[in-house]
Parts: structure tokens; C-alpha cells; sequence
């Protein structure tokens, strides 16, 4: 396992720069709007030919009755306790304030080590005397650091690495399935998330909008290796008032990207909506493995007809992707929750399928006897044969006489002929035409 570290301290002191600049990303969000950062992120970090996992969390205000600051602490709390050494951040131009010395208090009491880092020396050059404050403390000696600079990065990597513990076998992640929680803000990812991991692992409140960050959970059981990203609920982009909202739909587009298969949370109190059908499009574009999960359930009043009448008005919403799977869930009950694994895996299986080039073009030779070819003024389509180039999704090459004459309703009758044949639930198929000769007659 790879040994965590957990960077903590009190809001807007400049945790989530220091996090994207070791890590190398952009994946925490910065602005200068205390509190932006509220579940913990996760992200790698190699020094030394050695790599740990480093976790950015929300600030911490001791004494803040606010729902949100409260749960943030609480989730700073079990990054703490989870971590195996800790990356205190003060800011150097405020000193040493009250709740500085209450979080160091706090840490002190884990027991776990220190490395206190005092951001935002940006001038070069000797440290002044307002620097050894710090030492007040009692946390051993202040590293002086920039994060926006990256001044003093280096030495702080050599303190967190001593402190260490001694770094074991890192684990291949090659059989882990990359998930992608994705829906408008207030379905229920984050509940689905915990109740996956067993833990308080993502602020949930009914406050919608309260995950901004896309943050990372990793669930093994007898269905195998998950990893579930849990993302910001996406706002049409006329709601996108601030920055800080314009860069969670951004985060969460990059979760898609990171996703090998994506679950689309429904309310089905609410049910269908124009934003759904813009969520879905972003994991239809990317060409993942989807699962449509419809949650709430147990709030709808059902008959013995409920299901099949609902899955049908979804089936007729989502059109351009009736290849996903639904599944109805519960995830205040459980109902159902479990099946969600079978599924995540079989959809998984489905868009990394691989089909030989001679079983497509015995599909292919079936297909087009059943049903010709179309014209245009006397020239027929060509499919001469059909390869797959690559996964995720299935992507097929049809060499053809004239690219105009390959229509998309034709090209839809092919896919559904391999449809029928390989099934390829759940993920979406693309096809490349190329145009090998150029008839005339």
C-alpha cells in the first residue's frame, strides 16, 4: 500500500496550490473563497523514486457551528486519522492565529508526525524575524514554503519522506474499474459513495452543490477492485454563476475522462430531465460504459405496472444511448444497491469486448443479404469488410466504395446486427468509414 499523507490546517491558507503543485495536477480547486475545498482529494505523489498518496481537505474551523464547516472538520478528522504523516499549512503573512494553535492541538493529539509548513514565503532570500513564530507551535522546525512559486518544495518532500514509514509494495491497479458517479447536484452520489465505502468517505447534506471536487474512493469485496469518483452535480451552464461552480463541471468532466464505466444517478421523485439527457451526453461522447441508476425508489408510490411504465419513458428520454441499462435503487434502503456491482462489472466486460475480424464479417454477410445496400442515381454501397480497431468503446473500420452512399440509418442497422449477436450492453459502438476505391459506375 501506498503510505497517505494528509495536508490540514485552517481555510484559504493555500493547502489546495501546495496540493496541485506536488501532485503536478490541476485537480484541486483554488480561489481565494475560504472553504472551497470541502471533501478530501486524493492525488499522487512521487519523490524520491518512491510514490504516496496525498490527500488535500476542506479547512478546519474549530469552532464553526455551520453545518458545512462542521462536516468539513469532521472529514479532515478522518483524513487525519487515515493518513500516515501530516502536512500542517500555516500562512505566513496572517502569523499565528488562535485556530492555528487549537488545529495544532488537534494534530498533536493523533500522534501521528508533523511536518509544518509555513506557506506563502514568496520573497527570496533571508527568512525575517516574524518567521520563527511559528516555532511557538511546538511542532519542531517551520519549513518556509510557496506554493505558488513552488519555492521550498523540495526540502518540505524531504521532511514528509523521513517521515514516513518505510514504503512497501505499491499496488497494480490494472484489475480495478475506474467508476464515475455522475447526475444533476442532489441524487444521492455522495450517499451512494458512502454506502459503497462503508464510511462517512464524501460530505453529504441536502444542501445540492456541496461536493465540488471530484474525489476518489476505493471499494474491494467478492465483486472485485472499484474505484468510485464521486463528482460535483452538473448544472446547465446557465446556472453557472461563479467560478468556483464553472470549474467543479470541468472537475467532473475530467472524472468521465479518468472513468472506464460511469453511473448516471436519477431522481426518480423528479424523474426525467433536460439536464439528465446533458449528463448522459458527456459519458455517451466519451464513449463509456453506462448504467442508469434511478434513485429514490423507495419514495415513489409503485403498482405491479410502475417499473415497466418508467422504464419505458426512460428507455424513449434516453434514445440516443438505449444501450445503458437500468437499474431502480435505493440508496437510503439498499435496495437493490448490491446488484449495481454485477452490473458495473458486466458493463465494464462489455466495452472493452473484442470480436475477430472474421466473426464481424459473417455478421456483415448476413446483415447485407437480409437487407440491401442503398442506391443513390444507380450506384450501390460496397461494404467490402469490417475490422475492429480498438476498445473502450468498440470502435469498427468499414472499408466501403463511396463514404456518401453509407448512410447512418444503414450504419445503425449494422451495429444493431452486432448488437444482436455480441449484445455489447451498456457501452456505446462507433464505426470509421474509409473509402477504398472510387467507383464511377
Amino acid at each position: 500500500m501506498k503510505p497517505v499523507v494528509a495536508i490540514v490546517g485552517r481555510p484559504n491558507v493555500g493547502k489546495s496550490t501546495l496540493f496541485n503543485k506536488l501532485t503536478g495536477t490541476r485537480r484541486a480547486i483554488v480561489d481565494d473563497t475560504p472553504g472551497v475545498t470541502r471533501d478530501r482529494l486524493y492525488g499522487d505523489c512521487e519523490w524520491l523514486n518512491h510514490t504516496f498518496l496525498l490527500v488535500d481537505t476542506g479547512g478546519i474551523e474549530p469552532y464553526s457551528e455551520d453545518e458545512i464547516l462542521v462536516q468539513m472538520r469532521r472529514q479532515a478528522q478522518l483524513a487525519i486519522e487515515g493518513a500516515d504523516a501530516i502536512i500542517f499549512v500555516v500562512d505566513f503573512r496572517c502569523g499565528v492565529v488562535a485556530n492555528d494553535e487549537e488545529v495544532a492541538t488537534m494534530l498533536l493529539k493523533s500522534g501521528k508526525p508533523i511536518v509544518l509548513c509555513v506557506n506563502k514565503c514568496d520573497s527570496v532570500g533571508g527568512l525575517p524575524p516574524e518567521f520563527y513564530e511559528f516555532y511557538n507551535l511546538g511542532l519542531g522546525d517551520p519549513m518556509p514554503v510557496s506554493s505558488v512559486h513552488g519555492h521550498g518544495t523540495g526540502d518540505l518532500l524531504d521532511e514528509v519522506f523521513k517521515a514516513l514509514p518505510t514504503f512497501g509494495e505499491e499496488e497494480e491497479e490494472g484489475d480495478t474499474i475506474r467508476v464515475a458517479i455522475i447526475g444533476k447536484p442532489n441524487v444521492g452520489k455522495s450517499s451512494l459513495v458512502n454506502r459503497f465505502a462503508g464510511e462517512e468517505r464524501v460530505i453529504v447534506s441536502a444542501i445540492a452543490g456541496t461536493t465540488r471536487d471530484a474525489t476518489d474512493t476505493l471499494v474491494e469485496n467478492e465483486n472485485g477492485k472499484f474505484l468510485f469518483i464521486d463528482t460535483a452535480g452538473l448544472r446547465r451552464k446557465s446556472r453557472v454563476h461563479d467560478a468556483i461552480e464553472h470549474y467543479s463541471v470541468l472537475r467532473a468532466r475530467m472524472a468521465v475522462e479518468r472513468a472506464q464505466v460511469c453511473v448516471i444517478m436519477i431522481d426518480a421523485a423528479e424523474g426525467f430531465t433536460e439536464q439528465d439527457s446533458k449528463v448522459a451526453g458527456i459519458a455517451h461522447e466519451q464513449g463509456k460504459g453506462c448504467v442508469i441508476a434511478v434513485n429514490k425508489w423507495d419514495s415513489v408510490e409503485k403498482d405491479g405496472k410502475t417499473m415497466d411504465t418508467y422504464r419505458k419513458s426512460l428507455m424513449a428520454d434516453f434514445a440516443f444511448m438505449s444501450y445503458a441499462p437500468i437499474l431502480f435503487l435505493s440508496v437510503k434502503t439498499g435496495q437493490r444497491v448490491e446488484r449495481l456491482y454485477e452490473l458495473i462489472r458486466f458493463v465494464d466486460e462489455q466495452n472493452a469486448m473484442r470480436i475477430s475480424t472474421g466473426k464481424l464479417n459473417d455478421i456483415l454477410a448476413d446483415a447485407t443479404a437480409r437487407v440491401q445496400p442503398p442506391t443513390d442515381k444507380g450506384r450501390r454501397l460496397k461494404i467490402y469488410y469490417i475490422t475492429q480497431a480498438s476498445t473502450r468503446p468498440p470502435t469498427f473500420v468499414c472499408f466501403v466504395n463511396r463514404k456518401d452512399l453509407f448512410h447512418y440509418s444503414y450504419q445503425r442497422y449494422i451495429e444493431n446486427q452486432i448488437r444482436l449477436i455480441f449484445g455489447l450492453e451498456g457501452t456505446p459502438v462507433r464505426f470509421i468509414v474509409r473509402e477504398r476505391e472510387r467507383e464511377d459506375t
